[in-house]
């Protein structure tokens, strides 16, 4: 079998992308190393989004689920949990080969995000001792977090929006090692106007317990202070995995695979979009990553019927 176009990427971008795909009637694969959904469902399932249009207000794990049945109902096969290694060119096609099987397609699209990503840790005494039992990289269930004393670290969106969906049933204070938020500015609002302790300049030095964490060590401003705490929620970023790209014979700007505005890449029939790419200008949003999905779509379309309107 041969597939019109293979997707690289399980993401925002990658399904956005197999949707378009699947309105042009492209036999298209999805394939993603680990679940589909990229970070909206992995790490920030229960973060707050605000800024996707159409949605006042949602959950990151209620968009990734919308995005994935869309996906799906349109005809895109999924594959999770499958690692694509190389493109190799097979009779003027491509072929995907993947840690499981190996797949012939007419075009590809590589929309994996920031690769295989996994939390940044702060590297702390106690860190990895308490992880899973009161250090935590992403939301647990908030139920098990009512009154209790819960200090999240970060200053970025996701961070922030965490604080504030627990602020309300939780003593809740928020650490953040510099005296200003990366976040946007209608989120630091939210945060001012909420009952939620801001700790700024300050950093965790140490995390102590006995089964279960107990209380944080911090450094503010030089000072060192003990704090008793429930739990500490860790959201500085995340660290990609080397991705597998050397393989995919495209060429990279900073680690990153460089396209023109049709999210062309320097390799014929590869196509690319969302957090993987370089341009000048990049603006990483999940609104954009769409957008460049469309349009990575609609280039691979061209690319494989070559209609009359595109030449």
């Amino acid at each position: 079998m041969i597939y019109d176009l293979v997707i690289i990427g399980a993401g925002p971008a990658g399904l956005t992308a197999g949707v378009y795909a699947s309105t042009r009637k492209l036999n298209t694969l999805i394939i993603d190393a680990m679940g589909a959904g990229g970070q909206l469902a992995s790490l920030y399932p229960e973060k707050g989004i605000d800024n996707y249009p159409g949605y006042v207000m949602t959950d990151a794990g209620q968009l990734a689920n919308h995005l994935v049945n869309h996906a799906r109902s349109m005809g895109c096969e999924l594959h999770e949990g499958e690692r694509a290694i190389e493109i190799q060119d097979k009779s003027g096609h491509l072929m995907v080969v993947t840690d499981k099987a190996s797949y012939e397609t007419k075009a590809v699209i590589i929309a994996t995000g920031m690769g295989l990503f996994k939390p940044k840790r702060i590297g702390c005494p106690g860190e990895k001792e308490f992880e899973g039992r009161g250090v935590y990289y992403k939301l647990p269930d908030r139920e098990t977090l009512k009154d209790k004393k819960v200090m999240f670290v970060g200053g970025g969106n996701s961070a922030l929006e965490m604080a504030l969906l627990v602020c309300d049933q939780a003593e809740t204070c928020l650490v953040h090692r510099r005296n200003t938020y990366r976040a946007d500015e209608a989120i630091v609002e939210k945060v001012s106007d909420s009952n939620i302790e801001q700790i700024l300049s300050s950093q965790v030095v140490e995390i102590k317990g006995t089964d279960h964490v107990t209380s944080v060590v911090l450094d503010i401003n030089g000072k060192v202070e003990e704090r008793p705490i429930d739990a500490i929620v860790i959201n500085i970023g995340t660290a990609s995995e080397a991705l597998d790209m050397e393989g995919w014979g495209v060429e990279l700007e900073e680690g990153l695979i460089k396209v023109d505005t049709d999210m062309c890449t320097s390799r014929r029939g590869v196509f690319a979009c969302g957090d993987v790419v370089a341009y000048k200008g990049k603006y990483k949003q999940i609104v954009v990553a769409c957008g460049e999905a469309a349009i990575a779509s609609n280039s691979a379309y061209k690319y494989i019927k070559e209609p009359y309107w595109a030449k």
